[in-house]
């Protein structure tokens, strides 16, 4: 009768390990697992720091909006299509020519607010520098593009990280390891992704001070890389007339160009490797 006895206390003890246990095993199961990866990755404080940042600029942002007349409020409204864009257009070139401070400030606040957080319709607000200054309205967009680039590598640098690596864990991990390979050419790599369509700009801007590039190389690469697209997109403005959609802006003749002037920007690197090879 002995043994029978043994048997019922190891198995006793065997089910008060499990359950003192189950917790650690369901978490190391795939289903717990699962579950953690999908849990929202930013802390409370970070997302208190993101909300933070957002209602200075939204606060700034409003105090612009008052300084303009009563009357063009009911104008406003950011476009999100061709139609809605011309329609803007011939609402507010009047004010714009009244009143060019006023305006400039209001148009610089606002792209580079919808660029630092991720806000669709920069494209738009491209197109409508174009339409309304011409080709002088490409200074004003690679100003504003550049700034609310570098606003959205510092809020991506204080909070950043579990996002990107939650949202995009692939990409981020292709892009750590070409940046690891181009250390030496950065800029040049840079300028590259920056001129051609290769990776997204929300990707590059956000993905950039995890990936640890430096300021000064991003800046660099963002001012000089975003002239020829923002080139293509003024110049589009200017007959926004005879634009049906914004997918007539990349033909396979623009892209081709905007990948042939990329390919120059790394030329330097890809003869360097030649170089060592030899």
């Amino acid at each position: 009768m002995a043994a029978p006895r043994n048997v019922s206390r190891d198995e006793e003890s065997a089910a008060a390990v499990l359950l003192s246990n189950g917790g650690k095993e369901d978490d190391d199961s795939p289903t717990g697992k699962r579950l953690k990866s999908e849990k929202f990755p930013v802390s409370r404080w970070e997302l208190a720091a993101f909300f933070g940042v957002f209602l200075i600029f939204s606060t700034g942002l409003f105090c612009i909006y008052l300084t303009m007349p009563a009357t063009e409020y009911g104008k406003l409204k950011i476009p999100r299509s061709i139609s809605d864009l011309r329609l803007l257009k011939d609402n507010i070139a009047t004010y714009a020519n009244d009143y060019p401070t006023q305006f400039i400030l209001g148009y610089c606040s606002t792209y580079i607010f919808m660029q630092t957080f991720m806000i669709p319709g920069t494209i738009f607000m491209s197109l409508l520098a174009g339409a309304l200054f011409g080709v002088k309205g490409l200074f004003l967009v690679v100003f504003n593009a550049t700034a609310g680039a570098c606003s959205c590598f510092f809020l991506s640098k204080l909070i950043g990280r579990p996002l990107v690596s939650w949202l995009w864990p692939d990409k981020l991990r292709f892009f750590q390891a070409e940046i690891a390979k181009r250390r030496d050419k950065l800029l040049n790599y840079m300028l590259f992704l920056r001129i051609t369509p290769t990776l997204p700009n929300l990707f590059i801007n956000l993905a950039s001070p995890i990936v640890d590039i430096p300021f000064h190389v991003f800046f660099l690469a963002t001012l000089i890389g975003l002239i020829p697209a923002s080139y293509i997109t003024v110049k589009a403005g200017l007959t926004l007339g005879d634009l049906r959609s914004v997918k007539d802006l990349y033909d396979f003749k623009t892209l081709s160009v905007l990948f042939l002037i990329g390919m120059v920007s790394i030329f330097p690197t890809l003869l360097k490797k030649k170089k060592i090879y030899e």
